[in-house]
């Protein structure tokens, strides 16, 4: 279990996350960038802020016409529109910077999945893929069998179908090593009948229907 059975190529997902690094390197640089759009704003609209506030004592006096005024007034307003708007491209910036990092942890992914691991310890039965072959998605690449979940399937005739219920103990004989018997347990039993299979011979041709019974193997000792 684990153990690396495939691996996908992924010269082209690295190039691909080579690009998003940069980007987001560029995206994060341009953070800066609107931090100190920000910065200069603000000690623009402060120093027009104490103009305007100069420009409405003297005006009391006449020392400045009300137009100059108006003007230190627009002036203020001008530095405090340009404060939002530099204030808005740090928020474009930090989103920007979000949707590539997300599209960075896509890529990721999609090279982390490119290496296909070993669910359950088991034996490769058949390899279905040679080396550089090209698949389809899903396509499969090898046959893992458990070697600790073995079953058989017998058929019992009607008659002794009785015999056999979920959790009977049970003991298998093969026909290659007759000197064997293996204990089981009995895992499943079917509750119609069929038909006696093809590939199954029976003592007598008296029974035709054949009960389907499932033998497991111990897990334990399978190991």
């Amino acid at each position: 279990k684990g153990q690396v059975l495939a691996r996908m190529d992924t010269a082209e997902l690295l190039a691909s996350r080579a690009q998003a690094r940069a980007e987001v390197a560029g995206a994060e640089a341009g953070i800066k960038q609107a931090e100190a759009e920000i910065v200069q704003r603000e000690s623009q609209l402060s120093f027009a802020e104490q103009q305007l506030a100069r420009a409405e004592e003297l005006v009391k006096n006449n020392n400045i016409s009300r137009q100059q005024v108006d003007q230190r007034r627009a002036d203020r307003d001008v530095a405090k529109a340009a404060l939002e708007a530099a204030k808005s491209q740090l928020i474009s910036a930090e989103r920007n910077v979000e949707a590539i990092k997300a599209e960075l942890n896509r890529i990721q992914v999609q090279i982390d999945d490119s290496v296909l691991k070993a669910p359950r310890d088991g034996r490769v039965q058949y390899r279905l893929a040679e080396p550089g072959e090209v698949l389809a998605g899903g396509g499969p690449v090898i046959t893992l069998i458990d070697l600790t979940d073995v079953y058989m399937n017998v058929f019992v005739p009607t008659r002794q179908a009785g015999l056999a219920f979920v959790g009977n103990e049970a003991r298998i004989i093969l026909d290659a090593a007759p000197d064997f018997v293996i204990p089981a347990k009995v895992s499943f039993v079917a509750d119609d009948a069929q038909f006696t299979p093809r590939e199954v011979e029976t003592r007598s041709e008296r029974d035709k229907l054949m009960f389907r019974v499932k033998v497991r193997i111990d897990r334990d000792l399978l190991a």
